[in-house]
């Protein structure tokens, strides 16, 4: 079904033995010695299998999927860890999006926003991010022995999986340690608008480099990807660095606009909308692949975890729902979401996928599943209704897009009226787009009086719920942690209340600031 996973993965299981960590990764960084210990760098071609577990880190939990096997990621359940999972738990369920019921010590101080410096989530998310900064460092400084021009590709590939890690970090944690080199001494902490310098400067760089758009596999990064990376590093610029770069913002996503990536308009089941494709099983070949720039590939078969679409999928069904409907073989009974996402859709709008039966728009008590809609957003089911290739239901096939096309319109009409000097014109033409998609016709169509910065703020809700961007949305308008905009049970409190703003980063984890005397604690924490 998924080609590159079938190139990929049979090497990933020599690639995790080569480099899987043996030694703490609280001293960040982590020192990836056996990466070269049975020259997986001989030729371009065993290169490849070593530039696969960086793609492979990001999906995968470990050596042998699932929850069992020797995990990358100590002290937390191997699902827990997985990448997208706590992009999640860490961007969506912190917001007006997501609450769950589970009691899981640690994860409903998300949703309440009462975390510590403890907390078992967003410390494994920062030694998941540092440990993929230490794999790139490793492959960059031994793919360079190579000197071909694809080992430059897949070298420019490794920088721009480092800057992805690294945005990551600046955007949770603010001051991190900038290494990017092998090396076992313990490092101290960067200004975080030094490592914006460093994200940018690599993703510039890097353009050149890297194949032109869409002529690399399906699952591995292009220009094109760079462009939009630096398309949302812009955005968030002035929040990073205090100095708004709105009009680079608009520059890149202009090429990425401009290139061959197109919305997806193909209805493969008919129901009158092609956004629901998107986000099913065979979302690598119904048409959704021409807008995913930068997707993380999931099999159930080849690629088995308790994260990724297995968790988004088998997490949000329960109650009176039929799991079969789903694709999977149960449903888990946690995440559901709030009233505040719930009224920002108008009814035609085909985009708002919830299931009410048994369930309460208000939510009076967290813990039970039948307190609040849920999502019905994502499903392992073809388009023509037929399960993944796990015919168990029990591991899911469906990508999640890290980045897609519509996230770059949004940037640019964002952009545009942020002052970057972009057209009004062009990003009303743009949303529409993405609303005709949405409604099946023009309906709900808007004009230049309709575009302010809070539409496109709801219009980003709309389009991108529960694909790990809320977070850093809510807080580029200094909504996340104010009184401004509250959501249910905003700061463990009902109605929802302000908190400290210095929740809009996350804590450096405790285990790793006591084992590296270098680094300081955030502010707060």
């Amino acid at each position: 079904m998924k080609n590159i996973i079938n190139k990929i993965f049979p090497i990933v299981a020599i690639s995790l033995t080569l480099v899987a960590c043996h030694s703490d990764l609280d001293q960040y960084p982590i020192d990836p010695d056996s990466f070269t210990e049975q020259d997986v760098f001989a030729n371009v071609d065993e290169a490849k299998g070593a530039l696969a577990k960086l793609y492979a880190s990001l999906a995968l939990t470990g050596q042998e999927g699932g929850d069992s096997g020797s995990a990358d990621i100590s002290d937390i359940n191997q699902g827990f860890s997985q990448f997208t999972r706590m992009l999640f738990n860490l961007n969506e369920l912190t917001t007006d999006h997501a609450v769950v019921g589970w009691g899981d010590s640690g994860l409903p101080d998300l949703h309440g926003m009462y975390w510590g410096s403890s907390n078992a989530f967003s410390g494994a998310m920062y030694l998941r991010l540092a440990q993929q900064v230490s794999f790139c460092n490793s492959f960059i400084a031994n793919a360079a022995n190579l000197n071909s021009d694809e080992a430059n590709q897949f070298i420019a590939e490794a920088r721009f999986l480092r800057a992805f890690a690294y945005m990551n970090l600046i955007d949770l944690f603010e001051n991190v340690p900038l290494v990017t080199q092998i090396t076992t001494e313990l490092p101290s902490q960067a200004p975080r608008s030094e490592v914006f310098n460093f994200i940018e400067s690599e993703l510039l760089d890097i353009q050149d480099d890297l194949l032109g758009s869409q002529a690399n596999e399906y699952g591995r990064v292009d220009r094109v990807a760079a462009w939009a990376l630096l398309s949302k590093l812009y955005l968030n610029a002035e929040v990073w660095t205090g100095t708004g770069r709105y009009a680079d913002c608009i520059n890149f996503s202009n090429q990425v606009i401009n290139s061959s990536y197109a919305l997806n308009m193909n209805d493969a089941n008919g129901n009158g909308t092609a956004y629901d494709e998107l986000f099913l099983a065979d979302n690598d070949t119904n048409g959704a692949q021409n807008e995913f720039i930068f997707p993380i590939l999931f099999d159930g078969r080849q690629s088995t975890t308790y994260g990724g679409s297995t968790f988004l999928i088998h997490a949000a069904v329960g109650g009176t729902m039929d799991p079969t409907d789903f694709g999977v073989n149960g449903g888990w009974g946690g995440n559901r979401t709030t009233k505040s996402l719930v009224e920002k859709f108008a009814t035609n709008d085909r985009r708002g996928m919830f299931y009410t039966d048994g369930q309460s728009l208000e939510i009076t008590e967290i813990p039970q599943f039948s307190n609040g809609y849920a999502i019905t957003k994502f499903k392992n089911v073809d388009s023509n209704g037929e399960i993944g290739n796990d015919t168990r239901g029990e591991f899911t096939d469906t990508d999640l897009a890290i980045i897609r096309l519509p996230e770059i319109y949004l940037n640019y009409a964002e952009a545009t009226l942020r002052g970057g000097g972009g057209d009004l014109g062009t990003a009303v033409t743009l949303i529409n787009r993405l609303r005709e998609r949405a409604y099946g016709n023009t309906s709900g169509n808007i004009n230049t009086g309709n575009m302010t910065l809070q539409f496109v703020l709801d219009e980003r809700s709309r389009e991108l719920y529960w694909e790990g961007q809320r977070r850093t949305d809510l807080i580029r308008y200094d909504l996340f942690t104010t009184g401004t905009y509250v959501w249910p049970f905003k700061a463990n409190q009902p109605d929802g209340a302000a908190t400290d703003s210095f929740r809009n980063i996350f804590p450096i984890p405790n285990n790793t600031v006591l084992t590296n005397p270098n680094l300081v604690q955030n502010p707060g924490y």
